[in-house]
């Protein structure tokens, strides 16, 4: 039974260090873009969450309701999945089956360990690195859209200047930590805006669990959604969670209740649930005043 949101908020017991451990919110970013001006923070709740970067709206009318560090470059995680998704659904033909490759097998974890010469459906491969974050589906794809991941990068860095992402750049297609990977909250808000314009994507990252079946020898992979959100709290929508050592706890969520839709960005955020749902409950009380 989905409990609502304010209850949900109030069985979460590490909230209470949230609100007392606000004075750390604003620990400085490694690398700033547009100058090295403090962050401003806006539409702050009493007690501020603890996050590097914070981005709350509220999506049809596009009122930002909380903003904290969103020009900041910051590694992404597996936040950039979301971009990688979208050059996959752009570029790629999901009915293509796709060989898994030795590179692709042997990617760092979050992973299915897939053996090279495995093969799936590209949407098999899609479904796998936006509910479970699979590294090895995601090299898989990418290497099969782009030719080779470093093609496939282009397209990722190629499509973020299109979108005008000032404040972003990719080296890989699956959020490795690296100097020049980078993104921020104010870019991947919108990002996320034109990735849900994609009804393939929206269907997949509302998934809370799925599977994948090889092609041929049929071995069954389930597929369960990192996003703790999805079916705790009411009118979750994914997106995408993102976790490595450099970029700490990442999370894109979308919200939508009684005809109010938030997308909520964190960038290495501590509590990462707790924080999350006190921010949407912020948002959802700041519009009904």
């Amino acid at each position: 039974m989905r409990l609502p949101l304010l209850t949900t908020i109030g069985l979460i017991s590490s909230l209470t260090l949230v609100l007392h451990l606000a004075t750390a919110l604003h620990a400085p970013a490694a690398t700033r873009s547009r100058g090295t001006k403090a962050p401003t923070t806006r539409g702050a709740p009493e007690a501020q969450p603890q996050a590097r970067a914070i981005l709350l709206k509220e999506l049809k009318s596009g009122r930002l309701l909380y903003a904290a560090g969103t020009t900041h470059r910051l590694a992404p995680a597996s936040l950039t999945k979301i971009m990688s998704a979208l050059v996959i659904l752009e570029q790629g033909h999901l009915q293509e089956i796709v060989t898994i490759s030795q590179e692709a097998a042997a990617a760092p974890r979050t992973r299915l360990d897939l053996w090279p010469g495995q093969r799936f459906y590209l949407v098999d491969l899609l479904q796998a690195m936006l509910i479970t974050s699979a590294n090895d589906a995601c090299r898989a794809a990418a290497q099969h859209v782009g030719g080779s991941e470093q093609q496939f990068v282009a397209l990722m860095n190629q499509k973020a200047t299109t979108l005008q992402l000032q404040d972003t750049h990719f080296t890989n297609a699956c959020g490795f930590d690296g100097p020049q990977h980078y993104s921020t909250a104010e870019d991947l808000a919108r990002l996320s805006e034109v990735a849900l314009q994609d009804p393939r994507f929206t269907h997949i990252v509302k998934q809370e669990k799925s599977t994948m079946k090889e092609i041929g020898k049929g071995r069954v992979y389930e597929l369960h959604s990192t996003n703790h959100l999805l079916g705790e709290s009411p009118g979750v929508e994914g997106i995408k969670t993102g976790f490595t050592r450099h970029a700490g706890p990442c999370l894109i969520v979308k919200v939508s209740q009684n005809d109010t839709e938030l997308l909520l960005v964190l960038l290495h955020a501590k509590q990462r649930w707790a924080t999350a749902l006190q921010l949407l409950q912020h948002g959802f009380e700041t519009l009904a005043r």
